[in-house]
This record gives structure tokens, C-alpha cells and sequence, in this order.
């Protein structure tokens, strides 16, 4: 049995295309319930939302000021999350966020990518590859997160950094790529 467009979005690294199965439908419904979270003041009203909008979260979830996703169903997050102002999930893939992290503002965690040949790039399909943010994380203002990123217990990501690749547990990682700068700061 041959895999839906939906199917393999979910699967790291697979081509797919974002315009079959059902997924506009999908990112329709997302753009509306972000549009309403990101413009409700009513906080038992806005939990209810992000609810009804992500796989997983609960009433320690707290998303301030403008919101966007793709989809919604494909974020979990833990306890006492907490995201500022113009936060950007493009959950093609599965996003996973552990218990405890904080996210500044103006930050992307995007799990899409396109192939680099122009010949296939322009087909118009794309990849995912998860995102993983264990518990006790701390992103800065301003940080881009890219395809298959796993960040670990405890990290700091400073502002304006771009995360290429997985970040260790318990250590700082700043700039553009991302690169340790710090180690053992939860000993």
C-alpha cells in the first residue's frame, strides 16, 4: 500500500506535496485557530484554543501575542510552556517540546525543507524532519531552528543563533551556525 502525502510528511526526510490529501484543508483550519489565539485576550478561552490546536498541550501552555503554525496537530508540548510574541511552528514534521522551555520572540522552528537540486525543487515537494526540545530549555529572541534539530535537557540557545544541528544537554550554543560556547551550566 502506497503511503498518502500526509503519511509521509511524517516520515523523516520523504518527498511529499503539500498540496495533496487533504493538508490545505489542514493548514486552513491551523491558519484560523492561530488567528484566533494570537487575537484572544480571554486566557481560559485561549488555553481552549491552543488545545483544540495542537496534538498535546494543557493549561500550563502559554502562546503570547501573534502565533502561526501549519498544522497544529503536529506539536506536543509539555508542562509550562511558554512562547512570545511572533512564534512560528512549521510543524510539517513532528515538534516535540519537553516540560519547562521558554521561547523569546520572533522565533521559527521549522521542520520543512526542499530539495537543494532546482530540477526537483521545483516539483513543488518538500521534506520534514522532526524537531525534539527536551525539558529546562531557554531560546532566545530571534533564533531559527532548522529541519531534524534535537535540542537537549537544560541547553540555552542565545539570541539571534541558527541551530543546523543537534545542541548537547546542559550547554549554551549562540551564533550562525549554532556552536557550543558553554558546557555543564546545570552542574
Amino acid at each position: 500500500m502506497a503511503l498518502t502525502d500526509r503519511e509521509k510528511s511524517l516520515i523523516s526526510g520523504m518527498l511529499y506535496h503539500p498540496d495533496n490529501d487533504g493538508l490545505p484543508d489542514d493548514r486552513a483550519v491551523a491558519r484560523k485557530l492561530s488567528h484566533e489565539i494570537s487575537n484572544c485576550f480571554d486566557k481560559q478561552e485561549k488555553t481552549e484554543l491552543i488545545k483544540r490546536l495542537f496534538g498535546k498541550a494543557d493549561d500550563t501552555t502559554a502562546l503570547n501575542g501573534n502565533f502561526f503554525c501549519d498544522y497544529g496537530y503536529n506539536i506536543t508540548v509539555g508542562k509550562n510552556f511558554y512562547m512570545n510574541a511572533n512564534g512560528v511552528i512549521l510543524d510539517c514534521g513532528k515538534v516535540t517540546i519537553g516540560d519547562y522551555v521558554m521561547i523569546g520572540p520572533n522565533v521559527t522552528l521549522c521542520t520543512a525543507g526542499h530539495p537543494l537540486d532546482a530540477k526537483t525543487r521545483y516539483t513543488y515537494e518538500e521534506f520534514a524532519k522532526p524537531i525534539t526540545i527536551g525539558d529546562k530549555v531557554w531560546i532566545g529572541a530571534n533564533v531559527l531552528v532548522l529541519p531534524g534539530v534535537t535540542i537537549g535537557d537544560g541547553a540555552v540557545v542565545g539570541g539571534g543563533s541558527v541551530v543546523t544541528k543537534d545542541v548537547p544537554a546542559d550547554t549554551v550554543v549562540v551564533g550562525n551556525p549554532a556552536r557550543v560556547v558553554k558546557e555543564n551550566i546545570n552542574d
